[in-house]
């Protein structure tokens, strides 16, 4: 009964919103009754910690919706000012092909914003902004999840590895650098093909005519741009560590596919636009808006959450001015939610909303009526949130228990590890896949779970740093099917209820990210 308790956080998910295809705020809803009921019943959890998980749930829950509430903002301004429509144009000018778009938008693009951000913000912005250039929603939320992958390693300034890590006895500046060196290492051979799988799920799920020709001839150029994004994540990782990775990559990736993509180098002449949504149309007014002050509120995101994040002085006031987290929940020491409210993306995506009405000279009403229109969608979404953390949140506090029972991820870690210790290589990237798939974090995934991997590693005879890596980018490629990301990947462009139609578009794309990182850090293990 132990192990149908805890697996049941995977199974009763994986039933009631892929086999059955509910919505996610009732799929989600039943999942956590059940498991909050064995929880109770067969890990002996009290109810005074139940409620307490339950309650920290929603808090946090709160706190992505703030995440989303702002990314859904800056998109609604950006499209009462015209900045979308100008941004698009942009885009177009640099390719009207969407297998360029896809890759330029979603993995670059996505990838910048992942590096400075985190949180699931990635999908938030970028898919709407593919609605805008005429994907279908199914499609944006789908690519956004995909493509919101191989940066998450170093998501929010490095702090999977840097927090996720932080707490193993090794940590260190030369220990982290020594695991990004490795991620990186794998993601030459893992993450190098992200561009070409978006552009083969794009034409073949979403083509009309689900030609794998009209695929083939983009794998040149999708190979390049992955190969650039990849090697130069690996020399960014050997000079500096893990912060700047992502940011770095990113920007030398975009410059690479915008300069090539504009003079059409190892591109086939023929544009390809068989996924357009029915009855799209391309914007034929030229705006009058220039391109800098479209995209200006973007650059304004990115500097505030760089600003946040790297000026000591700045991160310190706000993560103090305004601090609503919500500590010792009910009495219960370590059962805790954090919300420094102007330290989060929200906030930065709120303020650049607002700036943006200045930098593109429009009327303040367009900020009020983007704000108006946003609060429908994150009602919407809060329905699945809540039920979703309350179960996050049990499953992890379940070690406080009456019963002197070890916690459900700790047990399910066990079991695997029981059974495939030989194989450990192959299995470890799944654990953290399994990690971030339940908590939403790549950086709660790695906390959790990174000590019981050291012990495996040092038991089976492993290398740990390179099974620590396989931990971490195991639980970026979990990114794509978490269900809070996929709730607030659905909600932005406007697909509340169809959650599971999206995880069913990217869970075999997960699956196989992680069992490549497994084969490569087995290949690593036998080379070094």
């Amino acid at each position: 009964m132990m192990f149908i308790t805890a697996f049941s956080v995977i199974i009763a998910p994986f039933i009631f919103l892929v086999l059955l295809r509910l919505p996610a705020k009732t799929g989600m809803l039943y999942s956590a009754l059940i498991f909050i009921g064995l929880a109770y019943f067969t890990w002996d959890m009290e109810p005074l910690i139940l409620s307490a998980s339950i309650l920290e749930g929603f808090h946090q829950a709160v706190t992505i919706l703030f995440i989303l509430l702002g990314a859904i903002v800056l998109l609604n301004t950006l499209r009462e000012t015209g900045a979308v429509a100008r941004i698009n144009e942009g885009f177009r000018n640099i390719s009207p092909d969407m297998r360029v778009q896809v890759v330029i938008v979603a993995f670059l693009f996505g990838s910048l914003i992942e590096g400075a951000a985190g949180f699931g913000t990635p999908a938030a912005v970028t898919g709407p902004l593919m609605v805008a250039l005429g994907f279908t929603p199914l499609a944006a939320a789908t690519l956004a999840l995909i493509a919101d992958s191989t940066a998450v390693s170093f998501g929010a300034v490095g702090t999977p590895v840097i927090i996720g890590l932080g707490g193993l006895e090794e940590a260190g500046p030369q220990f982290f650098q020594d695991i990004a060196v490795n991620i990186t290492f794998m993601d030459m051979f893992v993450g190098t093909f992200v561009p070409f799988l978006l552009i083969a799920v794009l034409t073949v799920s979403f083509g009309r005519n689900k030609q794998q020709g009209s695929l083939m001839k983009l794998f040149p150029w999708a190979l390049m741009v992955g190969l650039i994004y990849s090697v130069s994540a690996f020399v960014y990782a050997v000079l500096f560590g893990p912060e700047f990775v992502a940011i770095l990559a990113s920007l030398t990736g975009l410059a690479a596919a915008a300069v090539t993509a504009k003079k059409n180098i190892l591109l086939p002449k023929t544009i390809w636009k068989e996924a357009l949504a029915e009855g799209f149309q391309d914007e034929e007014k030229k705006s009058e808006m220039s391109l800098v002050a479209a995209w200006s509120p973007y650059f304004i995101v990115i500097a505030l959450l760089l600003l946040t994040r790297i000026v000591e002085p700045v991160q310190e006031f706000t993560q103090a001015a305004l601090d609503l987290s919500w500590n010792n929940i009910l009495g219960v020491e370590g059962i805790t939610s954090g919300w420094q409210v102007l330290y989060s993306p929200g906030a930065v995506l709120l303020l650049a909303a607002l700036l943006s009405v200045f930098t593109q000279r429009k009327k303040l009403k367009d900020f009020g009526t983007a704000v108006k229109n946003a609060q429908g969608t994150v009602v919407g979404a809060a329905l699945a949130l809540f039920p979703t953390l309350a179960l996050v949140n049990v499953f992890i506090n379940s070690g406080m228990n009456t019963a002197d029972l070890v916690s459900m991820p700790e047990y399910i870690a066990l079991v695997l590890s029981a059974g495939l210790g030989s194989v450990w290589h192959i299995a470890a990237p799944f654990l953290g896949l399994l990690g971030s798939f339940v908590t939403g974090s790549a950086m709660v995934s790695a906390l959790t779970f990174s000590p019981i991997q050291v012990n495996v590693a040092l038991g089976t005879g492993l290398d740990p740093n390179i099974v620590l890596a396989q931990q971490v980018a195991g639980s970026a490629a979990g990114n794509m099917i978490c269900v809070h990301n996929v709730v607030a990947a659905a909600a932005v462009v406007g697909m509340v209820g169809r959650e599971g139609d999206i995880i069913r578009k990217t869970v075999l794309p997960a699956l196989a990210y992680a069992l490549l990182i497994g084969l490569v850090g087995a290949g690593m293990a036998l080379m070094f």
